[in-house]
């Protein structure tokens, strides 16, 4: 059995978000009614600094960024919970499935190095403002951003590659509104023990690494901050805030999936909620309300467009 690779099963019964189908169709009326307020909110943060001229700082680089690849996110599971919610149907193709594992993988992992970029981006403005300008050029944020986009397609390949040569020839019940490792793997018709620590360390400590090199890094420039010249002192030390938020807010959840046994917990279905669906499009958000330039350039083109 271990050394079978052909895949007998062609489609998975994803559980949802409850057992009892009036609270799946509740939350996914709450969660539409959640897009319709905030997926627009982050397509106007885009179209702010895209055309505003006076927004053109790499910050506002990679917050564009930042937005673009949340919304990305948070449209990978959403619209099939909507679906099976609304048509009592709950199956996934085995196709499918991997899919959205890929696409979950490829932007989670892809935000996580955009976050480091943003860190690097924050400690030269801070540490080396006599250079920001010829360090981190527009050139230089394309090749961060670039950077960012590949090293999550090759973490999420990686992911891909390692479950599409596990056997599945029995049950295919996933205790879960969405497709990922933590599930998949123990379907497989096999033993996975070395792959569920290879995953571990892909996910969880690579994740939890780069949660602790975060926080050091911000607490520095914090510390750099409060100790230096006072002029710009209040807007350096509200970003580096924004971003600690941002982190927190990032690893938080994928730490607490990842970097464990891959073993079910009653609290697992809400962690996952809030990491795939809520989280993403609430992270833009945050830096909108925490940064005064955004916040009246993106007032400007509402009025304009009102008009």
């Amino acid at each position: 059995m271990g050394n079978m690779t052909h895949t007998f099963v062609t489609e998975f019964i994803i559980q949802g978000l409850s057992p009892f189908w009036e609270i799946q169709l509740f939350l996914c009326v709450l969660l539409l009614l959640f897009y319709v307020f905030i997926l627009p909110g982050n397509i106007l943060i885009i179209m702010t600094i895209w055309n505003d001229p006076h927004l053109g700082s790499p910050m506002f680089f990679f917050l564009g960024n930042l937005a673009l690849l949340d919304i990305f996110y948070s449209c990978v599971t959403p619209p099939k919970i909507m679906l099976n919610a609304f048509s009592g149907c709950r199956t996934i193709s085995y196709m499918s499935c991997i899919t959205q594992l890929f696409f979950i993988h490829f932007l989670g992992g892809a935000e996580m190095f955009l976050l480091i970029a943003m860190a690097i981006d924050r400690y030269v403005a801070i540490c080396h403002p006599l250079h920001y300008a010829t360090v981190v050029t527009r050139a230089v944020c394309w090749a961060m951003v670039i950077a960012s986009w590949t090293g999550g397609f090759i973490h999420s390949i990686i992911q891909v590659i390692l479950i599409i040569a596990l056997p599945f020839c029995g049950p295919n019940e996933l205790d879960n509104f969405f497709c990922d490792i933590t599930q998949i793997i123990r379907l497989a018709c096999t033993n996975t023990d070395a792959l569920e620590y290879i995953m571990f360390v892909s996910s969880g400590l690579v994740s939890t690494a780069c949660f602790i090199l975060l926080l050091m890094s911000y607490g520095a420039l914090l510390v750099k901050v409060r100790t230096g010249s006072s002029q710009g002192k209040s807007k350096a030390s509200s970003t580096c805030i924004t971003h600690i938020i941002i982190t927190f807010i990032m690893f938080g959840p994928a730490i607490y999936i990842y970097c464990r046994p891959f073993l079910d917990y009653s609290f697992d279905k809400v962690v996952a909620f809030f990491h795939t669906v809520v989280f993403p499009l609430m992270n833009p958000m945050i830096y909108t309300l925490r940064n005064k330039e955004i916040k009246v350039a993106m007032w400007k083109i509402l009025k304009k467009y009102a008009i």
